[in-house]
């Protein structure tokens, strides 16, 4: 059984071909080198002090459901915590989705990126162009094809089939 697509009052089903199709949802794995172990001390007290907040005061989690456009995202940090990956799935094209990022949340980017390697200048917010080939040079991809269970299926879509369900 395909998803309902409600603009079109069409399913899945009806085009055999729709599995098939690059999904409307891209990955981001964001890795970012970590300038010391002192950075990384102030880095983690402070996404923990972050992720630890009720979802209703965490900027990030106030940020993502304003959006709509992000399926997943999480930090971990990897390689003995010398480095940090932001790693994601959203709808839409990459310069949408970062811009949209820099104007809800880019003070957590600016202090995050404050304890990185080769970070973009600061803000981020007068420094877009910059942050945006920042995140492109050091953002891993994946290797093709990108698995979605539901490749037409974008955050409104399914938010809509659960609250319609």
């Amino acid at each position: 059984m395909g998803l309902f697509d409600f603009s079109t009052g069409k399913s899945d089903d009806a085009d055999p071909g729709a599995t098939r199709r690059k999904p409307v949802q891209s990955p981001l794995t964001l890795i970012m080198t970590i300038r010391s172990s002192e950075d990384f001390e102030a880095l983690n007290a402070r996404i923990q002090e972050i992720q630890s907040a009720l979802p209703e005061q965490n900027p990030i989690w106030i940020a993502l459901d304003k959006l709509r456009i992000v399926h997943f995202a999480r930090f971990v940090f990897l390689e003995n915590n010398t480095k940090l990956a932001i790693i994601t799935t959203y709808d839409g094209s990459f310069d949408d989705y970062l811009n949209e990022f820099i104007d809800e949340i880019g003070d957590i980017f600016n202090a995050l990126l404050e304890h990185m390697e080769g970070a973009p200048p600061l803000p981020v917010q007068r420094n877009r162009s910059q942050f945006r080939e920042y995140v492109k040079a050091n953002d891993l991809g994946g290797i093709e094809p990108f698995y979605s269970a539901y490749p037409s299926a974008t955050v409104l879509d399914i938010q809509a089939a659960l609250t319609d369900g």
